[in-house]
């Protein structure tokens, strides 16, 4: 019990600047080599941050009520409201049932919010979803927009861009809902900078899934998936690497899996230990062994390295519940794996063709 209490008080000591140089540098490392402690820390700042704001709403609650306590409203009210408006005599008259139903909108706005997932993390300051806002990035000359083929010289940057990758070889690929929800068009653009129309054909609100369908007629099939989709959860500690678009060309990184859940103890994620940035979202985690473990969907802004995927599990049912009659082709999931065994390098050249820059467009 006493160890605990020294490592909380060591871990507060780091989160409150307290440390030396040397003691800072050193807790940093501990970090790295021990996920244990690692997970700790980062559970520690969010308990830390969920006691402050329950004392600065409780402590905003007080002082409202104190004002609203010394306020005479029905004074005020005779005093600059001579002859009440029809729009004050309703209200007065009807308060009570607007009230209530005022309180019946915001509880289903709630629990809708609630229901999606969406409350829990893209309202919470400490989450960020990972799709890359375009209109903010500076484009370098080698832009990643360009002209969407002859066919469409008309084309205009995207707002938002994110990263997708193949389900199958004949054009059925997978991103975050995040990134694509409210697109008026889509295009997805490969690593030879071929860009194709696609159209988004399931969505999965709750998990932050989207299957997407290739329907450019320009699009030829892909060769064979290398890698097969896990539906067993995987360890805590075990090695995985990722894919992304952060900017104009596909970024490699490397981490390990730091918790079986993801932001505020969420069960359908994972929280892994890799640096990513906007533009990563919908990007493929894969492990040490070739299986899809995961799709990168946002991260936590106060802890670097805290990424969140949504879990490989997920995707299949997902896919498992896509109404047949609503696919022109069948989505057939590979079973066989051929990245098992090969150096990074050859992984990355083996990967790089099922890897997309999703790109949204909205008028």
């Amino acid at each position: 019990m006493k160890s605990e209490i020294d490592l909380i008080k060591k871990i507060e000591s780091y989160l409150f600047n307290e440390m030396s140089a040397e003691e800072l540098a050193a807790f940093d490392l501990e970090r790295k080599a021990n996920s244990a402690l690692d997970h700790k820390v980062i559970a520690h700042l969010d308990f830390l941050k969920t006691l402050k704001s329950f004392g600065e709403e409780r402590n905003l609650r007080n002082a409202m009520n104190e004002i609203h306590a010394e306020l005479d409203v029905e004074a005020l009210k005779e005093q600059y409201l001579e002859k009440p408006t029809k729009i004050v005599s309703i209200w007065r008259k009807h308060k009570k049932n607007l009230a209530v139903a005022a309180s019946v909108a915001i509880l289903v706005t709630l629990v809708t919010l609630l229901s999606t997932g969406q409350f829990k993390k893209e309202t919470n300051p400490s989450y960020s979803a990972l799709k890359r806002d375009m209109e903010n990035i500076k484009r370098s000359q080698n832009a990643l927009i360009r002209n969407i083929n002859s066919k469409n010289q008309d084309a205009t940057p995207s707002q938002f861009g994110g990263t997708g990758f193949a389900l199958t070889s004949n054009g059925y690929l997978v991103t975050n809902y995040h990134v694509v929800e409210g697109a008026d068009s889509i295009y997805v653009q490969n690593n030879k900078g071929e860009s194709f129309k696609v159209e988004t054909i399931y969505i999965d609100p709750a998990s932050d899934i989207a299957v997407l369908q290739i329907i450019d007629p320009t699009f030829k099939n892909l060769s064979a998936l290398p890698y097969t989709f896990k539906r067993k959860a995987s360890d805590l500690g075990e090695d995985v690497y990722t894919f992304g678009f952060p900017k104009d060309d596909v970024v490699y990184g490397e981490g390990y899996l730091s918790s079986a859940n993801g932001f505020g103890g969420d069960s359908i994620a994972y929280q892994v230990s890799i640096p990513v940035n906007p533009g990563n979202s919908g990007g493929p985690l894969l492990d040490s062994k070739g299986n899809i473990i995961g799709i990168v969907s946002g991260k936590q802004t106060q802890a670097d390295g805290a990424t969140f995927a949504i879990k490989s599990n997920f995707l299949l049912k997902a896919i498992d519940n896509i109404p047949q009659d609503s696919l022109k082709e069948k989505i057939t999931i590979n079973k066989k794996n051929t990245l098992a065994g090969l150096s990074r390098t050859q992984r990355i050249k083996k990967m790089q063709d099922f890897i997309f820059v999703v790109k949204v467009y909205n008028n």
